[in-house]
């Protein structure tokens, strides 16, 4: 695996700076790169989906077989740049297990990297989690409760329960909501996500998230995201702001420019970081494998507000047995 995502970054390096306003085929890879990973792909993608569909055939129905199933397998590679702390690496694998034909019922959640576990506003917006903050031991098994309601005309809440897959297994119990409202006669949208949730080995959390946007073009869209999040472990109260414009280049390439803004506290609330960051990311061959390039500028409080550079290089490959084009 280590050998063919050496390649695969080899065919970014010779192509992205060529590649980013063209139109071209399904791949950047070389052939000889390519009759590599597609067998491996294959392989493990073909496993993936047979394991979902037994899991969904004895939850579910006898259907199972025949459904869509959209279970995948991602394996990822990242390095992680910030001036004045050095350079770290880090491999990651993250799993989604679909059971669409247990849907109509209670719905089986299986997820490798459960939202509670993935930091703090300031990690979870630049997308640069830090390693040693990442849980590693945070794949839940659970059952969720949906109600079929449409979010664009009612709230469409969610009541899950299940464990934390790890010894001593931790409970927990979450409750989501959702709804997307249309603003008047424009193009102006404006969606709201909420979650509570326990752990018993963290105790409470909760989470509000609203997201106002309107497309500028047909490969342009416009976002304003406000989110707020407490955790009883830390007992600290986070907010964040988020003005973002995503920019769909072709079907192969996408650009997200971000400017971010991130405080904490509720008696003495104060700014921790404002930051502007740029997201590239590439399909580099047939919708399996993807790059991204994330350079950010950060004014820290711990810093002094002093400029400081920071960059990211992710390589992701999804293994499922029918390919997904869908993952920008």
């Amino acid at each position: 695996m280590h050998k063919l995502l050496t390649l695969c970054w080899l065919g970014l390096l010779t192509t992205v700076s060529t590649n980013v306003y063209a139109e071209e085929e399904d791949s950047d890879l070389p052939e000889w790169a390519e009759e590599r990973i597609e067998p491996f792909r294959e392989s493990v993608g073909n496993w993936v989906d047979n394991t979902s569909r037994r899991i969904d055939g004895f939850f579910g129905t006898d259907d199972h077989m025949q459904v869509n199933n959209e279970s995948y397998l991602r394996f990822g590679q990242e390095i992680d740049w910030m001036e004045g702390d050095g350079t770290r690496g880090d491999t990651t694998l993250r799993y989604r297990i679909d059971l669409p034909t247990s849907e109509d019922r209670l719905r089986l959640v299986i997820e490798s990297d459960p939202e509670e576990s993935q930091g703090t506003l300031e990690e979870q917006g630049s997308g640069r989690l830090a390693n040693d903050q990442r849980d590693r031991r945070s794949s839940t098994l659970g059952l969720d409760w949906l109600e079929s309601r449409d979010k664009r005309e009612n709230w469409s809440n969610r009541v899950g329960a299940g464990v934390r897959l790890r010894l001593p297994l931790d409970p927990y119990v979450r409750f989501t909501s959702e709804r997307l409202w249309q603003l008047g006669e424009g193009p102006w949208q404006l969606e709201s996500n909420n979650r509570v949730s326990w752990f018993n080995n963290e105790g409470y959390s909760a989470r509000t998230r609203w997201d106002v946007g309107r497309p500028l073009s047909k490969r342009r869209h416009l976002r304003f995201i406000s989110t707020v999040q407490w955790r009883e472990e830390e007992d600290k109260l986070e907010y964040s702001e988020v003005a973002e414009i995503n920019h769909r280049i072709n079907r192969r390439s996408a650009l997200r420019y971000s400017a971010i803004a991130i405080g904490e506290s509720v008696s003495n609330p104060r700014m921790t970081n404002y930051y502007l960051q740029t997201r590239y990311r590439r399909d580099l061959h047939k919708g399996i494998l993807f790059a991204d390039v994330i350079p950010e500028l950060h004014f820290q409080r711990d810093a002094s507000y002093d400029p400081r550079w920071a960059m990211t290089l992710r390589l992701e490959m999804y293994f499922q047995r029918k390919i997904n084009r869908d993952y920008f």
